[in-house]
């Protein structure tokens, strides 16, 4: 390239950055309905006590917003992601092939997945199994072989259970929580079947098909990795109502809990503790969804939270770092910070001290 060219070239670059900063003065958020209200808080907070405006932040569930977030570089695009789950690899590859090549990632710190009730209704006590049984499209029927879901009622997948309808009130296929869901619960449950136990760890032709045989699982569902054929099978929800998606809303589930007192719900702790006057969740193999409980790792359906930012737009857009390094303080995610009164579990304090010394730096993602 001659010097023309590289001077034309450099003058387009310095024009493409100079109208990114001109055409958005402020930073835009989208993801996760569990880490919007932590993020809420920080950018209330953040645009009251900075020069900054206060960050836009919209609730699109974790896949939407990783959609628009690997979309690609500019103002037309978000500038962070929450999820509530680590981003997937399928994810981070099309954000590289769009441009989208210098990512940050930062651990927010966990949350529980409660599965809850109205208090106007008795607390419900369930396994990951007694999930698992109620809520897998797919179930080992007497015989060992997977079957449709026959089970209308909780009496009918676990004798100790109410004898009331199944009506479960959850996210949809494009949530963090609902993929850690069907990994925590419905797999964790689904591993306390033999038979499904071992085909999760079945690896070659013959033995992995030797399993689906006895389960009866279409070989059309194949793979080498038994792993992946029992993700097909513990992971997939039943879709003949048992089920309800209720959207990326979860304020909305716990009104819809409190007008159906014989409904459950699915949705993180904050929201738990935050209407703990009018729903209760239940015990999950017989541990409460508690601020201890989960910080500990007991309470066996946690998951950790994230953050994701576009390195390209820090400096671009106005804000972006700043509000990064406010979300990291100790005074936002310590274990005395503001977030912890919204649900936020923190971290070890070595943790965070990584990912906030990660954050200041940008430091760059790799998978």
């Amino acid at each position: 390239m001659n010097t023309k060219h590289l001077l034309l070239a450099a003058m387009a670059v310095s024009f493409s950055t100079a109208s990114m900063a001109a055409s958005r003065d402020h930073v835009n958020i989208v993801g996760s309905s569990t880490v919007y209200p932590f993020a809420t808080v920080v950018a209330e907070k953040f645009g009251k006590t900075t020069k900054f405006k206060t960050p836009k932040i919209e609730s699109t569930g974790s896949g939407g917003g990783m959609k628009l977030f690997c979309a690609g570089i500019g103002v037309e695009h978000p500038d962070i992601t929450n999820a509530s789950r680590r981003i997937k690899k399928s994810e981070f590859e099309k954000c590289q092939k769009n441009g989208v090549n210098a990512i940050l990632e930062v651990k927010v710190g966990y949350d529980g997945i409660a599965v809850a009730n109205s208090k106007k209704s008795k607390q419900f006590k369930l396994t990951r199994k007694d999930l698992f049984m109620a809520l897998a499209k797919d179930v080992p029927g007497k015989d060992g072989k997977l079957m449709p879901n026959p089970c209308k009622t909780w009496k009918c997948v676990n004798p100790a259970l109410p004898d009331s309808k199944i009506e479960v009130l959850g996210p949809p296929p494009t949530s963090g929580t609902r993929d850690a869901f069907a990994e925590l619960a419905m797999g964790g449950g689904a591993k306390k079947i033999a038979d499904l136990k071992a085909l999760r760890k079945a690896k070659g032709e013959k033995d992995v098909k030797a399993l689906m045989e006895k389960l009866g699982v279409p070989m059309k569902a194949y793979n080498k990795k038994g792993k992946k054929v029992f993700k097909k099978v513990a992971y997939t929800v039943r879709e003949d109502g048992a089920y309800i998606e209720a959207g990326e809303n979860d304020n909305l589930i716990v009104q819809k809990l409190e007008a159906n007192p014989n409904a459950l719900g699915i949705f993180g702790y904050s929201f738990l503790d935050q209407n703990a006057d009018k729903v209760q969740g239940a015990l999950i193999d017989g541990v409460a969804p508690e601020f201890e409980l989960i910080a500990s790792g007991k309470y066996p359906v946690s998951r950790p939270l994230f953050f994701y930012v576009k390195v390209a737009h820090i400096g671009k857009v106005p804000g972006i770092q700043e509000f990064v390094n406010a979300f990291t303080s100790e005074q936002a995610w310590g274990d005395e910070g503001y977030l912890t009164d919204k649900g936020l579990i923190p971290m070890p304090k070595a943790e965070r001290n990584k990912y906030a010394t990660d954050a200041k730096v940008a430091n760059n993602l790799k998978m």
